[in-house]
């Protein structure tokens, strides 16, 4: 049978705050998504990742991560700062790994991969912020590694880009996208009925 992790991604209080220009006006939804796949996956004794998104404050980790059109921009998800923190309503679970990595997919410069081999996983659900970077980045990476990916579609959450191209609009592409050759597509109350 297969064993499926779920990895978390980025559950951080940069996303939660209403002040952050990446605030995701729809995370009390997706949060309690998060948790209620935490907490199945907890009870069904299946493992859980959590990964989070830190920098250095002087950036030196960073590489392209805040000029990637060029021009410089401040580095945010700086380590110890309460924007880096988890949010505070987010389910831990003692027995949750925890990982850190400091680029858009959870598997680049992490520890992740070995992980979940040393696990014997061969799947991941993934769900956390945001849709169209970190979650679509680390789907699209355990793909070429050869796992089975399951995105939880309304587990997952971005700010708008514009006042046309909106949340909704960021998920319906990134999953559309996904779907095609890349992973398998979930809400969260079906996939919690199917987990084994």
């Amino acid at each position: 049978m297969t064993k499926t992790a779920l990895l978390v991604i980025d559950v951080q209080n940069i996303y939660a705050a209403p002040d952050s220009p990446l605030y995701v006006s729809s995370i009390t939804h997706s949060l309690a998504n998060i948790n209620l796949l935490v907490e199945a996956f907890s009870k069904a004794g299946k493992p859980v990742i959590y990964v989070r998104h830190v920098h250095r404050a002087d950036g030196r980790d960073a590489g392209r991560m805040f000029d990637f059109g060029g021009v410089a921009e401040p580095v945010s998800f700086v380590e110890g700062a309460e924007e880096a923190a988890y949010v505070p309503q987010l389910h831990v679970v003692d027995t949750g790994i925890h990982i850190t990595k400091r680029r858009y997919s959870s598997f680049e410069g992490t520890e992740l991969d070995g992980i979940l081999r040393t696990l014997g996983c061969s799947r991941v659900a993934i769900c956390g912020y945001m849709t169209n970077f970190c979650c679509d980045s680390t789907a699209r990476a355990a793909h070429d590694k050869d796992y089975f990916v399951d995105f939880i579609a309304d587990a997952t959450g971005a700010p708008a880009l514009s006042e046309s191209f909106t949340e909704a609009h960021i998920i319906a592409a990134v999953t559309t996208t996904l779907a095609a050759g890349f992973a398998k597509i979930h809400g969260t109350a079906a996939y919690i009925d199917s987990l084994a």
